[in-house]
């Protein structure tokens, strides 16, 4: 049972990349909690009736849009979509995402915007949208960002996504003090290392065993380790918190033990 400070019950909610990894693990348990959820797929009609028949198992309406993030008449086509079939917009969750492992001398320019599309751009476009169906409804609401642990450190090969990050998390504590007096509290959520079909190929055997020796908790999360950061941060429960930064990477970013000798 949801406690009544954990509730979403009569809420409405958007998720951007929701159709599979941590978007569909989010989209699910915000209709668990009462949440009804308006979804952002790119092109994965099988996904996205996966996710759907889910929510609707949690009795919830559930509604999914095929688009880009990283274009803005798709963000603006999915908030009147979302207004139009749930009645409003009280949950925004900007997590629609990719990513590119490449070294700085091989990636062009097109690999650099194309990346900023959809891992920033779209965020802004979506904060945005929120904002404005927020406003309007003149009853607040909830505005959250996946950022990275990865932003945190630096890491070889990973500048466009991790320069993305970053950035996220600047647009977020700039929008929680410019929307905190309309009631919208703005957060943002940094996953560590996560098992996703976002990284199957970037996670290697010998990734996958520097991350489980890395990570205090000893083993790479799953994408419904991370929901429940949403479900707080959406419910009443965080109605207080605002331009946070939650880390949800199993210890791995505080972890700096190199085996010293005792002494």
């Amino acid at each position: 049972m949801t406690d009544a400070t954990n509730s979403l019950s009569g809420r409405r909610a958007v998720v951007t990349g929701a159709s599979s990894g941590i978007g569909a693990a989010i989209a699910v348990a915000l209709a668990a909690a009462g949440a009804d959820v308006a979804g952002l797929h790119l092109r994965d009609p099988e996904g996205a009736s996966v996710v759907a028949t889910k929510i609707e198992g949690h009795g919830r309406r559930a509604l999914m849009v095929d688009g880009d993030a990283g274009d803005p008449a798709v963000i603006e086509a999915l908030a009147a979509a979302a207004a139009d079939r749930l009645g409003g917009i009280d949950v925004w969750v900007n997590n629609a995402a990719r990513l590119m492992v490449k070294p700085l001398l091989d990636t062009t320019d097109e690999d650099w915007h194309g990346l900023l599309a959809a891992n920033l751009h779209g965020y802004f476009y979506g904060c945005r949208a929120a904002a404005r169906a927020m406003i309007e409804a003149g009853a607040g609401g909830r505005i959250i960002n996946l950022s990275s642990a990865a932003r945190t450190q630096g890491i070889a090969e990973l500048a466009a996504y991790t320069a993305a990050k970053g950035g996220i998390m600047g647009l977020t504590r700039s929008l929680a003090v410019e929307l905190a007096p309309h009631g919208i509290t703005v957060n943002a959520i940094a996953p560590g290392a996560t098992d996703t079909p976002l990284n199957k190929d970037s996670y290697t055997p010998a990734v996958r065993r520097a991350y489980e020796e890395r990570i205090p908790l000893g083993y790479i999360a799953r994408a419904e380790d991370v929901a429940g950061a949403a479900v707080f941060l959406a419910s009443e429960a965080a109605r207080y918190v605002t331009g946070h930064e939650l880390m949800v990477d199993g210890g791995l970013t505080v972890n700096g033990t190199v085996g010293h000798g005792r002494t």
